[in-house]
């Protein structure tokens, strides 16, 4: 996979990883694909960025994405100690955008959607599909395949060739697919949506408008899956080290 780092988008580091600056993510996203330029999207969390510095493998791939979108109120919250105003750009939210985009006559991307349980993403790709009835489907693919199965996927990708593939594995292992299969549609926007087939299908829902605002979506979903409280733990921890970050001052926006 070649180094997509090279862009014009500023970039700011937060603890060591990467978050593109930009007021307009998709348009930016479609002006590549007009160029046949593809792009791999990482949207990035606290809990990401914690896990990151653990991980230099997960990391490597953050580092030569071709962007990083600032998905989560603690990203939000670092960037602000740095005077820095962006707006949260959610991964569940790009997929929409993304799908509602391709869906345009003037565009007319196809879409394959690969991730989840065998009945969520059927059931996501058919939700987005009575919503949008000109939204081109050109393949939908379950976590759960085996070795022959991801073979046969493979092959599907590099036939239908896709614009824009949508990829539910969570972290780590959704980055790391696509960094391993990006080459099959080198002019493909690639995203890790991590659960958002489970909102998409209805298994889950997304926490309220009024949560979103005050940025505690991440409380919401502890509400809903009290399980995911030792991964909340990455918070506190993010927090605390985002500000001692921000007293040492050695951060700077960097633009390539």
């Amino acid at each position: 996979m070649l180094d997509q780092s090279s862009t014009r988008l500023p970039q700011f580091k937060i603890l060591g990883q990467p978050v593109h600056l930009c007021s307009d993510y998709t348009g930016w996203m479609v002006d590549r694909l007009q160029q046949g330029i593809g792009t791999h999207v990482v949207t990035m969390n606290a809990e990401i960025v914690i896990q990151a510095n653990h991980d230099p493998e997960l990391a490597s791939i953050i580092d030569k994405a071709g962007l990083v979108t600032p998905d989560g109120a603690g990203i939000i919250m670092a960037l602000k100690l740095h005077q820095i105003a962006q707006t949260r750009c959610a991964g569940i939210e790009l997929g929409q955008k993304l799908l509602r985009l391709a869906s345009q006559p003037e565009y007319d991307y196809p879409v394959f959607f690969y991730g989840g349980k065998p009945e969520i993403v059927k059931l996501a790709a058919q939700t987005w599909q009575t919503e949008l009835p000109n939204l081109k489907i050109v393949g939908i693919e379950d976590g759960y395949i085996d070795r022959l199965g991801q073979a046969r996927l493979r092959e599907q990708l590099q036939l239908k060739q896709p614009k824009i593939i949508l990829v539910a594995l969570g972290v780590p292992r959704q980055e790391q697919w696509i960094r391993d299969n990006f080459d099959l549609c080198p002019g493909a926007i690639w995203v890790g949506v991590g659960g958002s087939f489970d909102v998409w299908s209805g298994v889950k829902a997304r926490a309220p408008q009024i949560f979103r605002s005050l940025n505690l979506e991440w409380l919401y979903r502890i509400a809903q899956e009290p399980s995911r409280w030792q991964r909340a733990l990455a918070l506190p921890q993010f927090a605390l080290l985002a500000v001692g970050e921000r007293i040492k001052g050695k951060n700077k926006i960097l633009s390539h």
